[in-house]
């Protein structure tokens, strides 16, 4: 499979924007230093005015690159700070510099069809590679926000985008996308970005109680990094009924789901019964914090908290420990302990650690983030929204994506990655064989 790049630009806002330094938070500073790898897929719809083979990209056609650079250059107004860059501020502390110098916009042709490359879709580098601009460094000076418009074979389109993750989470992106495409359907956005991080600063003297912080310690990200592949797992409605019978009632998808991934994830790596076993589970603590965040808030405002459960209890309880034990997880990240976890990573900066530059888990762990409810497939530009939306590219082994397919009556899906010497043994633990 090949792409050719046939227009690299640099897209600034299309109004004067702040000038400033935009100072991050801790929250902000607890992410991996690198560009999240997001891809959509649009299919030709019938009527497009796509030229042969994707090559008829043009004024009035299906994506076509003018109306999405200009819409995405009014977007960058509101969202000023994407078009700035990462710099280095007061004492080394990493902050946005408000420079209006713009995102990188790209167009580019494919000799592949879209079944060829989302039929079976996996997450990898070589899909990042083909459909999502790359930076060489997450460091500064580097651009924060890139974005590749790829004119596929069959005449269908993707997307990708390449946001830093010090710039914004998941509901951030979506914060991001919405505007975006709403302007280019030609309707205003429904909402404009807060940008006050500050409302995320630690208190001073920063306090942390008794309980630590272990997910954010950098002695707990000491895996070394282990090759793996990525693939996605259906969860079909007969499967999910299954896993929800065997937990409490009220149990999340989120947490049956996660505990029956767990479960597999353990008999797959044959981990030693009497050994413990670690989930990281992140909470949005917009509505958590009070007074709560405003709902526009554009950062980041993810917390990760960690449960710890041995080995065998994951394996021989009932599936509803295991899911009870994660809600229990998910509701404890309230008001206090976000203000204990921001205070804990300014007094581990005072000290000189960085607690995002590793990310890698040891073995015995699994990470879960949920696209569960998150409206990844609202994006539409005006000519209908994404057959798929997935990560181009996952960053570690045991980490996973629970998502939702584009309709509701869609399978949900797991995107997990893992080494592949455990792959057999993962699926049979996980459909049951």
């Amino acid at each position: 499979m090949k792409v050719e790049v046939v227009e690299t630009t640099l897209v600034p806002p299309s109004e004067a924007t702040p000038r400033h330094a935009l100072w991050l938070s801790n929250l902000d500073l607890a992410v991996p230093k690198t560009h999240t790898p997001l891809v959509y897929y649009y299919p030709r719809p019938a009527g497009a005015g796509a030229g042969e083979e994707g090559k008829g990209e043009g004024e009035g056609s299906f994506f076509d690159p003018a109306r999405l650079r200009e819409a995405l250059s009014r977007a960058l107004v509101p969202f000023y700070p994407l078009a700035g860059r990462l710099a280095a501020g007061p004492g080394g502390r990493l902050e946005i510099d408000c420079t209006g110098e713009g995102a990188l916009f790209c167009v580019a042709r494919a000799d592949f069809t879209g079944d060829e490359m989302f039929a079976d879709f996996e997450p990898s580098p070589e899909a990042r590679r083909l459909l999502v601009p790359f930076a060489a460094s997450g460091d500064p000076p580097c651009v924060l926000a890139m974005v590749q418009v790829t004119f596929l074979k069959c005449g269908g389109v993707a997307v990708g985008t390449g946001m830093h993750h010090v710039t914004m989470d998941g509901a951030g992106a979506i914060q991001f996308i919405r505007a975006w495409t709403a302007l280019a359907r030609g309707e205003a956005p429904a909402w404009t970005p807060s940008h006050d991080r500050t409302l995320l600063r630690a208190r001073s003297p920063p306090h942390v109680p008794a309980c630590e912080h272990p997910v954010y310690s950098p002695a707990y990200l000491n895996g070394a990094p282990r090759p793996f592949v990525t693939r996605v797992y259906a969860v079909p409605p007969k499967l999910l009924a299954g896993i929800r019978s065997r937990c409490a009632p009220g149990a999340s998808t989120y947490c049956a789901v996660t505990a029956h991934l767990w479960r597999a994830m353990c008999v797959a790596r044959g981990l030693p019964a009497g050994s413990d076993t670690r989930l990281r589970v992140p909470a949005n603590v917009r509505q958590r914090l009070r007074p709560p965040l405003p709902a526009s808030y554009f950062g980041n405002a993810i917390v990760r908290d960690l449960v710890t459960v041995r080995v065998a209890d994951v394996l021989s309880q009932p599936l509803g420990f295991v899911a009870e034990r994660i809600k229990r997880a998910v509701a404890r990240v309230d008001d206090a302990r976000v203000r204990s976890v921001v205070d804990y990573l300014e007094l581990e900066s005072d000290k000189g650690n960085q607690a995002a530059r590793g990310q890698f888990m040891p073995e015995s762990d699994l990470w879960v983030v949920s696209l569960l409810g998150m409206p990844i497939h609202d994006a539409d530009f005006g000519w209908g929204r994404p057959g798929f939306v997935a990560p181009a590219q996952m960053f570690g082994s045991g980490t996973a994506y629970v998502t939702q397919g584009r309709d509701k009556d869609d399978p949900i899906n797991v995107l997990f990655a893992l080494e592949p010497e455990y792959l057999n043994t993962f699926e049979k633990a996980f459909y049951g064989e």
